[in-house]
């Protein structure tokens, strides 16, 4: 973040989604997470980063240890982070046309985490989401290691996990992010 203007207005922006959608977030109290916020200028940053690249910040939930969790709400997969292939690897490996970066290595600048699988899910619950778009998901490693990579998008009133060529890249497939406060 550049000013603490700008800080602010993130703020107010995520309060006022925060205030549109409380029962997406119930028991949790806006004032204690601002607080929270407050201790982590990094994760303000990274929150912003997330907003500027059309994610759409929200926050759902607190996972098992007490950690606010923000996750990208656009309803598709957001514009600013597309194009990608998956990981660094993928992108080094392909012999033409290859992207200027990988998902991996976007959130890794950004600061945040793909979604896993269960992530991604427990998002489309709130959705529907990704349905003319596609997001690449975290992968594990017995997939990987094989050379392909996951991602999902919501069809036919579900969600849809597929996998797909780690180099492969599409206009319509970016990430969503995850940032734990």
């Amino acid at each position: 973040m550049k000013t603490t203007i700008e800080q602010r207005e993130l703020l107010e922006t995520l309060k006022k989604r925060f205030e549109a959608k409380v029962e997406r977030h119930e028991g949790i109290v806006w004032e204690d997470v601002a607080s929270r916020l407050s201790e982590y200028p990094e994760k303000i940053a990274s929150l912003a980063l997330m907003e500027e690249s059309g994610g759409e910040v929200e926050l759902l939930d607190q996972d098992e240890r007490g950690a606010y969790r923000f996750f990208d709400c656009a309803p598709e997969s957001p514009e600013g982070r597309r194009n990608l292939c998956y990981d660094e690897a993928s992108r080094r490996a392909r012999k033409a046309n290859a992207p200027l970066s990988s998902a991996e290595e976007v959130a890794k600048e950004m600061g945040v985490e793909l979604l896993d699988e269960e992530e991604y899910r427990f998002l489309q619950g709130f959705g529907p989401f990704d349905q003319k778009s596609s997001s690449w998901i975290r992968t594990p490693a017995e997939v990987r290691d094989l050379g392909g990579a996951l991602f999902g998008d919501w069809r036919y009133g579900r969600t849809f996990i597929y996998h797909n060529g780690a180099q492969s890249y599409y206009s319509g497939r970016g990430f969503r992010s995850l940032l734990r406060v």
